[in-house]
Formats: structure tokens, C-alpha cells, sequence
């Protein structure tokens, strides 16, 4: 079943599978597939780095959840809800969300188009990572790397895209997606997750 292409269902749908993955982890400190990162690093970056950028182009102000550190589950849940709340709203469709890099958009399609992509992403990272279903819509993979693809030198001289990672020109759109944000698609954790 395809995604949603409406910002607000296709945020429910995204989060929902990225909660279900936080929900299955039974170990916060295990490896990730990002470097120098952990299960718990990897909603800590979720949680962490969209409060500040919707608050500088758009003035909202999300409320804060528990500490990732003491309760990773209960801050992905409030965090969440936050930005489901926000996206539900119909005062948002008529939002602005301005920034000197991108420009401006409505705030639902920048929401949808910086951070709901970035959960979809992170799920599989925290799949892989807790040894939990790492399946990605394959059509939203394909439309992310299409996308994406245009702006590649733009995305890693922003400092947030490593090197790609090479797969062969006929991987399917989930493998190509993973190579090209830099993660190695067969990569597997060390250990007990």
C-alpha cells in the first residue's frame, strides 16, 4: 500500500512505523548503521534536531517530552504526538515556514519534506540496529532518491550526508536510497540487540 502524499496521513503513517520500532527495542546502547551512533542516538537526533529548525522558520515551538536519556520511548511518543498535532491543525495549511537555505514553503510540505522524510529514513537505521522488520516503502524510497539525487552536492556540503555508499545500478529504490545517505544496506549489528 502506497504512502499518503498528504503531509498530515503521511506523517501518521511514517511515525507509526517508526513507533512501532522504538516500542520492539529492548537495548537503547546498541550500534547503529550512523557512525559513532546508538539505537537511542538515533531517536535522540529526531527528537533533538527538528524542535530548533521549526521553531527558526515558523515560530512554533513544540513541548518538550522526557529526556531521551531516561526515557527514549516516552520522548519519541510526546515528540510525536507534537508534530502530529501541528500537521492535524487546519491553522497549518495556511502556516509559512521561511528559511535562508531553502526559502519558503507552507509549514506542512516543509515538515513533510525535511522531517517526515528524515523519520522514514531513521527507521531503518533503528530496525537494522535492534535487529527489528527493516522494510521501507518502496515507491516513497523512489520518489525520497528522486528528489534527492538533484541536490547531491548541495546535501553533502551541508555536513548531515556522508559519502555514498556504492550499490550496483540495478539495486532496487530502497538499496539505492540507503547507498546514497551513506549507509551500507547489508550492514548488521555487532552483538546481541
Amino acid at each position: 500500500m502506497a504512502l499518503s502524499d498528504r503531509p498530515a496521513e503521511r506523517h501518521r503513517e511514517i511515525s507509526r512505523e517508526f513507533t512501532e520500532r522504538v516500542r520492539g527495542t529492548r537495548s537503547w546502547d546498541v550500534p547503529s548503521p550512523v557512525a559513532a551512533w546508538t539505537a537511542r542516538d538515533v531517536v535522540r537526533h529526531l527528537v533533538e534536531w527538528f524542535p530548533p529548525f521549526l521553531q527558526a522558520g515558523s515560530g512554533v515551538e513544540l513541548p518538550c517530552g522526557p529526556s531521551v536519556d531516561e526515557d527514549p520511548v516516552g520522548a519519541w511518543q510526546t515528540h510525536r504526538a507534537a508534530v502530529q498535532a501541528l500537521l492535524d491543525d487546519p491553522a497549518t495549511v495556511e502556516r509559512r515556514f521561511a528559511d535562508p537555505h531553502i526559502g519558503e514553503l507552507p509549514l506542512d510540505r516543509a515538515i513533510d519534506q525535511f522531517y517526515t522524510a528524515d523519520v522514514f529514513m531513521h527507521t531503518w537505521d533503528l530496525a537494522r540496529a535492534t535487529g527489528q522488520d527493516d522494510h521501507l516503502d518502496p515507491e516513497f524510497c523512489a520518489q525520497l532518491l528522486a528528489g534527492m539525487e538533484p541536490m547531491d552536492q548541495l546535501m553533502r556540503s551541508s555536513g548531515q550526508y556522508g559519502s555514498r555508499f556504492p550499490v550496483t545500478d540495478d539495486a532496487d529504490a530502497r538499496t539505492r536510497l540507503l547507498g546514497f545517505i551513506g549507509r551500507d544496506p547489508e550492514w548488521t549489528p555487532v552483538g546481541p540487540s
